[in-house]
């Protein structure tokens, strides 16, 4: 498995991968999928964006971007990881994870932070086994397929202590 920068050319591997956890699942409140144009542009925009290849095949990818607009949020940012089926279980999300954190650091980012769908306690544990804490349980800020979804909002410090 190899760890790279995200390129253009990923853009429609990565709408394969995202499109269905989009339309089928609940890990995303987001009910729209994305278009390929989309990827290549947060590819060309996002301060990281990386993906994931075993045996020459984009199967997973991560990103971050500041938590919120203005200064005084620049040292903080929010990831999204996301992983093709195929991919689970299997130390891809582990060394995403390693390498966003890696390239945070090097841009002086004091922690990162996920958004996670109390609907996915693999996605809860996922980033709890990582280091993340559960800082706040948001009730019913997300709408999709009908009905209201919490959202778990977990902190890595990455900073100096």
């Amino acid at each position: 498995m190899i760890v790279r920068r995200a390129v253009v050319g990923d853009a429609a591997r990565l709408a394969e991968i995202q499109n269905p956890i989009i339309r089928d699942t609940s890990i995303t409140f987001n009910p729209q999928e994305r278009t390929e144009a989309e990827f290549g542009e947060a590819i060309r925009t996002l301060p990281c964006f990386l993906v994931a290849e075993v045996d020459g095949q984009v199967v997973g990818f991560v990103t971050y971007d500041q938590f919120r607009k203005g200064a005084g949020y620049a040292r903080t940012a929010e990831h999204t990881i996301v992983l093709a089926e195929t991919a689970r279980g299997k130390g891809v999300g582990r060394a995403l994870m390693a390498a966003a954190e890696d390239h945070a650091r090097a841009a002086d980012i004091g922690s990162l932070w996920a958004g996670v769908s109390a609907e996915n306690p693999a996605g809860v544990a996922f980033h709890a086994r990582l280091g993340y804490e559960e800082i706040a349980r948001l009730p019913k800020v997300g709408f999709k397929f009908g009905r209201w979804m919490d959202l778990v909002l977990m902190r890595k410090w990455l900073g100096p202590s």
